[in-house]
């Protein structure tokens, strides 16, 4: 099982903005140090009211990830995730493109349904229904995969979205394509589409069973469509209390069971304000080697 570290607090400490990238700069470093196999960030346009004020700082996820790549050289580095409201796909295929030539083959399209209202509505961005966002997101995925195509730069025709040419030059480092991970649980879509279109899924680590059940879920979705389940890789967002507390025992027990369901990497949250680079030499360095273990079981 690997370890990986998400970043959503862009407070920059004392220092204000001037002092966001350093701090940027010594998580990644800390991160690499660690062992550490994935690193992600937010992606919104303002801060989610309902864990700080939106008027904390938020910065655009993929200038984040180049900035990051340029002071990475192990980590994977992905949105945990962008909505898919947020830009064009064809934009985003060419962004995380960008990203995966730059970084050598280290970006994963990490990407859901989208969700907060206030941040589409405060900036102007048209904010569909449910079931038109999850249309949205089924075409954003296909036109993803056909930008990635190298045998197919023709038009896609879509209900939301049409292209008259998917070209994309230079093609992606990573073979066939950079992973495309699909965030949330939903029984009826959102894990249809990890079974037709994913690589990976995120869920939230909230209790084995509840992941349990939303993996066979997945599993028969996966039997629908005629895909191999073991195909896709298994990711858990943990918000518990175990590290929080310092039991690094406890945690290892806890991600005991999740290892015996295929999760194959947990992915943890510093809290707020928390001093980020400490909190991964301290909490996150000393779980590396122990949940690397869990894998071998």
């Amino acid at each position: 099982m690997r370890l990986g570290v998400h970043v959503w607090d862009f407070s920059g400490g004392d220092g204000g903005p001037a002092a966001i990238g350093d701090d940027l700069v010594r998580v990644a470093h800390a991160a690499e140090a660690a062992g550490v196999g994935w690193l992600s960030v937010m992606d919104h346009y303002f801060q989610m009211d309902a864990v700080a004020p939106a008027e904390d700082p938020m910065l655009e996820g993929y200038t984040t990830l180049g900035f990051l790549a340029g002071h990475t050289s192990t980590v994977q580095l992905g949105l945990l995730v962008t909505g898919v409201t947020y830009r064009h796909p064809g934009l985003l295929a060419k962004a995380v493109t960008t990203l995966d030539v730059l970084s050598g083959g280290r970006a994963v399209l990490g990407i859901g349904a989208a969700w907060y209202e206030r941040e589409h509505r405060g900036l102007g961005v048209p904010y569909p229904a449910v079931p038109e966002r999850f249309d949205r997101l089924e075409e954003t995925l296909r036109i993803c995969r056909q930008m990635w195509d190298p045998e197919n730069n023709g038009p896609f025709v879509g209900t939301h979205y049409e292209l008259a040419e998917t070209l994309c030059s230079p093609p992606p480092v990573s073979r066939p394509h950079p992973p495309i991970l699909i965030g949330g649980g939903g029984e009826r879509r959102t894990l249809r589409l990890v079974a037709q279109y994913g690589d990976a899924c995120n869920l939230f680590a909230e209790d084995p069973q509840v992941v349990a059940h939303k993996l066979n879920v997945l599993r028969r979705h996966c039997e629908e469509v005629g895909r191999d389940e073991s195909e896709i890789r298994k990711t858990v967002l943990y918000e518990g209390e175990s590290l929080a507390r310092g039991d690094l025992e406890e945690f290892v027990e806890e991600m005991r069971g999740y290892a015996g369901l295929g999760i194959e990497t947990v992915i943890l949250m510093a809290g707020r304000g928390e001093d980020r680079p400490a909190w991964i030499e301290r909490v996150c360095a000393p779980a590396v080697p122990r949940l690397a273990e869990l894998g071998r079981v």
